[in-house]
């Protein structure tokens, strides 16, 4: 069976994907450790991955058993919403750190492992990496950053897929935050369904060899 490492797998968008992948892959789920990522690991079937994509040196250690990978799900981020003149640079560069950085770090250390597969890369971007969104300066930059780092990989690297999903606003508990900040009543209707992200994700693992889904658009009804 193909193997599949997620990222943020402990959360509504991570853990929809990896149940949307069980039946199909081996499941690494990385993660900073928890009751939760626990639980989801031990209802799939699956393999818990303790990381800290702020860590370089944990990347390295952590991936150092890993010798094939067909898929590699990006799936982690942070946001922290607020107007460009109130925000501060610590936040920029928290926010680089796991959105950027960490994609990067642990894109390159599994790097021969993910050409040993003639794997996949899939990168969970937002709308924001697109079109930038009032109240999400940094969020949207390092969207736009995490977009060029994989349009990079997939010139550079020949034998792999790189694909980038856009998924519109999602009910999760960032949106929670989000629709908090902006002063609204949080209706989860208007949003779309991690299930539904998941289902996209799944898809394009699934497209045949011969084709490559560079990138996917999916916005709520």
């Amino acid at each position: 069976m193909p193997s599949a490492l997620i990222t943020g797998a402990g959360g509504g968008i991570g853990s929809a994907i990896a149940t949307a992948l069980a039946p199909t892959h081996t499941l690494l789920l990385a993660g900073r450790p928890s009751a939760r990522l626990d639980a989801l690991a031990e209802t799939l079937g699956a393999t818990t991955w303790p990381l800290d994509l702020t860590d370089p040196g944990e990347i390295e250690s952590a991936v150092e058993l890993v010798d094939e990978l067909d898929v590699l799900v990006h799936n982690a981020g942070v946001m922290v919403p607020g107007p460009v003149g109130e925000s501060y640079i610590e936040e920029w560069r928290a926010t680089f750190e796991v959105n950027v950085f960490g994609a990067v770090a642990l894109t390159l250390a599994l790097l021969p492992a993910l050409r040993q597969a003639h794997g996949q890369v899939v990168f969970i971007n937002s709308g924001a990496g697109q079109r930038v969104s009032s109240g999400m300066a940094s969020y949207s930059a390092s969207k736009f950053a995490l977009r060029a780092f994989a349009d990079s990989l997939r010139n550079d690297e020949p034998a792999l897929r790189v694909t980038t999903v856009y998924p519109g606003r999602v009910d999760t508990d960032m949106q929670h935050d989000l629709v908090a900040y902006e002063g609204g009543q949080y209706d989860p209707a208007r949003f779309l369904r991690p299930e539904t992200v998941a289902e996209v994700v799944a898809a394009a693992v699934a497209t045949p060899a011969q084709a490559h889904l560079h990138e996917v658009v999916v916005r709520p009804r």
